[in-house]
């Protein structure tokens, strides 16, 4: 219900204006706030290499209910890469914290978060060079 709720604001909100400044209503447009508006999951960059992913849940936790969070580390020297992710039990909540979080400071660095998109799958490639006699 609160979803589509949302939705509908949304898409009046849209609509109003785009249709105030061209007279058309680009689809596009449409479709990415629908796509966002569903998303629980965010992306943080520009973490210190201090930050954990307790302290990360920590600093994310006063906008609504987080599944989890977790920052990325590298394989080999297990050192924060800089960035992570954080899970919420709802759109809105990830909303309320991508509006409030983006650009403020944590843990000595400024942040960014975005709305998490799905990153497409690295091409496999034969591991002989590909040459032929």
């Amino acid at each position: 219900m609160a979803f589509s709720s949302r939705l509908g604001s949304i898409m009046r909100q849209t609509i109003s204006q785009n249709s105030a400044s061209s007279g058309q209503v680009p689809i596009a447009s449409m479709l990415n706030a629908i796509r966002f508006m569903s998303s629980n999951k965010l992306f943080i960059g520009g973490l210190s290499y201090g930050t954990d992913d307790q302290s990360l849940k920590d600093a994310f936790s006063q906008f609504g209910d987080v599944v989890d969070a977790r920052v990325i580390t590298d394989r080999e020297s297990g050192r924060s890469r800089g960035f992570g992710f954080v899970n919420f039990v709802e759109g809105e909540s990830a909303s309320s914290a991508l509006s409030a979080m983006d650009g403020q400071e944590l843990n000595g660095r400024n942040i960014r978060v975005s709305y998490a998109t799905e990153r497409a799958a690295a091409p496999r490639g034969s591991y002989n060079g590909g040459g032929g006699y």
